[in-house]
């Protein structure tokens, strides 16, 4: 019995999010499927984290067991072969047993794309969220810096989420305007509770359009209560770009 890891990447627009799911189109799904055609064997792959309908991936992390021998570089030709367009294997590799896609995981970085236009982009409807209105970076990196470090993120998750643990490390937020009028989220966190990312960014948007104070993110902080916080950022606009171990 084998132990595989793969880096993946994909474009989430045409996928109802990772997880299988009954009657829909999953990313999960799809791997697995095409997995088990070269493998010979039915497989379960476990990811580092279970992304949106509608998010992407440059560096998500699944394993799974196997007893086929198949070679990896085998392994990876067959598989890119098989799948659509919209999903890649970037890397095969042989990992100890005790290697587990999600619980080895010591942080994941995100970034997250504005394109910040009075007049939208069709070539990036898909790959970020459009915001018309002038943002104030400086604002914005005023109140991203009170996020910063370990705290009780509860204001940022999905509303009725039911985790054991609220707290997290955010180690990275970092905001900047990019070409082609793109302003750029890079959010690193030791784990993310569901919708935090976006959750944290459609804050910091409502702060650089003058509609929040860069201090209140202390008080929605504090509050710990999801009704504080903005709306949550659209789920085309983030991309998980590599996870760490």
């Amino acid at each position: 019995m084998r132990n595989i890891k793969l880096t993946i990447e994909y474009d989430g627009t045409g996928y109802h999010g990772w997880q299988i799911q009954p009657e829909v189109r999953t990313i999960q799904g799809t791997l697995e499927e095409k997995i088990g055609v070269i493998a010979g064997e039915q497989i379960s792959l476990v990811a580092s984290g279970r992304t949106d309908a509608g998010v992407h991936a440059l560096g998500q992390v699944a394993n799974f067991k196997t007893e086929s021998r198949i070679p990896l570089g085998a392994l990876k030709r067959g598989l890119n072969s098989l799948l659509p367009d919209d999903i890649a294997i970037k890397r095969v590799e042989a990992v100890s047993h005790d290697f587990h896609a999600r619980f080895s995981a010591r942080s994941k970085l995100y970034t997250y794309r504005v394109f910040n236009s009075k007049v939208s982009s069709p070539m990036e409807r898909n790959f970020s969220w459009h915001v018309p209105e002038r943002l104030d970076l400086g604002k914005m990196r005023e109140a991203a810096r009170l996020l910063l470090g370990r705290h009780d993120f509860s204001a940022f998750r999905a509303a009725q989420t039911e985790n054991l643990n609220p707290v997290r490390t955010l180690m990275v937020l970092e905001i900047a305007r990019k070409r082609n009028k793109i302003i750029q989220f890079r959010i690193r966190a030791d784990a993310f509770l569901k919708h935090m990312a976006r959750n944290i960014v459609g804050t910091l948007v409502d702060v650089g359009k003058g509609k929040r104070d860069p201090e209140c993110l202390k008080a929605i902080l504090g509050a710990r209560d999801r009704t504080q916080a903005g709306m949550a950022a659209p789920p085309n606009g983030l991309f998980l770009v590599e996870v760490d171990y």
